[in-house]
């Protein structure tokens, strides 16, 4: 087995975690990165794999530096679930429709700049409204303490965390070469 940190390792934005074994990869969280400009940049290179070979993700809860590249990562190919809590998908359905209308703002914005500065760079588009309507389609609520299996090697359960309606602590089960380990 092997754990990735992509995000909030050495800082506290962009959750995200790839979880490799055998015959299963995964994310734990797809959180955007917040803060100063150079953020935008590191969004749109945000990972160093392909989303298309990811086979799920669990996602601890609706807060936009957890869960505001979903978007983006189903618009550049990731097709498989997204498992939470049933509130924390309800949730996304604000959340993640109102950072795509602000993606959409703002690259309208630096685009009506771009033709009083023709020398001014825009930088691509983030995701849209309609990406975010479409990962939205992605979402499987669960309740807390039901266990959900999202591969055959892997069972999971999410646990009440008290954070945010929603949000919880996610106890992982990956079977592997006969060998079961648990990752919470």
């Amino acid at each position: 087995m092997r754990l990735t940190f992509i995000g909030a390792a050495q800082e506290v934005t962009g959750s995200c975690f790839l979880v490799e074994a055998d015959d299963v990869r995964f994310l734990v969280d797809c959180g955007m990165f917040q803060g100063g400009r150079e953020v935008r940049e590191r969004n749109l290179k945000a990972w160093s794999f392909d989303p298309r070979q990811i086979d799920f993700v669990l996602l601890t809860h609706a807060h936009i530096d957890h869960s505001g590249l979903l978007p983006r990562l189903c618009a550049l190919g990731f097709r498989g679930p997204i498992f939470t809590t049933s509130a924390t998908a309800d949730l996304l359905s604000v959340m993640l429709l109102d950072s795509a209308f602000i993606q959409e703002g703002e690259w309208t914005r630096a685009q009506r700049k771009r033709t009083r500065q023709p020398r001014a760079d825009v930088p691509p588009l983030l995701y849209t409204v309609a990406q975010a309507e479409a990962c939205l389609e992605q979402l499987q609520g669960t309740s807390y303490d039901e266990e959900v299996q999202p591969h055959p090697s892997v069972r999971c359960r999410f646990r009440d965390a008290g954070h945010i309606l929603g949000s919880a602590i996610v106890e992982v089960w990956l079977a592997e070469e006969g060998r079961t380990r648990k990752l919470v």
